[in-house]
């Protein structure tokens, strides 16, 4: 593979996490569940947060294609699934409709309301961490195959983008002053109509592989 080739997979890749993370979209639940707290305790509880998420994003990074290898499951037909996945969270996002899929449920909600500690759960879990994430993780590292390179490419491209939602939450307070509610749901919209593209390509993938004599020249 071409240093091209590896430079439009880590592009590719950092895309798919940031807009299916999409740290602007947690902002108004972010700042909900720490409205009573400090901005010393708010930026620790962001801290915790992207770190508790990175460990479970990791652990799928590196484990997933090998745990869905000893069920059976090949990744063409997880890139169908995790396609469809996709395309349901791309459809929240773009009619900014609430579900499990990328937010907490209303008992979760009233649950994370009574605990003293929200970092752990529902913000790394599922709000950064969620279906939609992990989905991610997998197809992107499955897709990177046996080369290391590219298997660390996808790693790094997935730190970077933790990274950046935790410079995002930090700077929480400032960024909904300035964009409010309107400008989250219409970066949710964009945002869903990226992911509708990545969604549909995956799935796309997926039966390119399951079916070779379909797409034969």
């Amino acid at each position: 593979m071409s240093d091209v080739d590896r430079l439009e997979f880590a592009a590719a890749a950092f895309v798919t996490f940031f807009v299916v993370i999409d740290p602007i979209g947690v902002l108004p639940v972010f700042m909900a569940l720490t409205a009573r707290k400090s901005t010393a305790a708010r930026r620790s509880v962001a801290v915790r947060m992207i770190f508790l998420a990175a460990m479970a994003l990791l652990v799928f990074a590196i484990a997933g294609g090998t745990v869905f290898r000893f069920l059976g499951i090949s990744l063409a037909a997880f890139r169908i699934a995790g396609g469809l996945l996709l395309l349901l969270v791309s459809v929240d996002m773009l009619l900014v409709r609430p579900s499990g899929l990328r937010t907490a449920t209303e008992a979760e909600e009233r649950e994370a309301k009574e605990s003293t500690d929200v970092a752990a759960f529902p913000l790394a879990v599922p709000l950064i961490a969620g279906p939609g994430a992990i989905t991610s993780v997998i197809l992107i590292t499955g897709k990177a195959g046996s080369d290391i390179v590219l298997q660390f490419t996808a790693i790094a491209a997935l730190i970077a983008t933790l990274l950046l939602s935790l410079a995002i939450l930090l700077c929480a307070s400032r960024l909904m002053s300035h964009l409010g509610q309107t400008g989250v749901n219409v970066a949710g919209r964009v945002f869903g109509i990226v992911l509708a593209g990545l969604a549909i390509q995956h799935i796309i993938d997926g039966i390119a592989a399951s079916f070779p004599m379909l797409v034969r020249p």
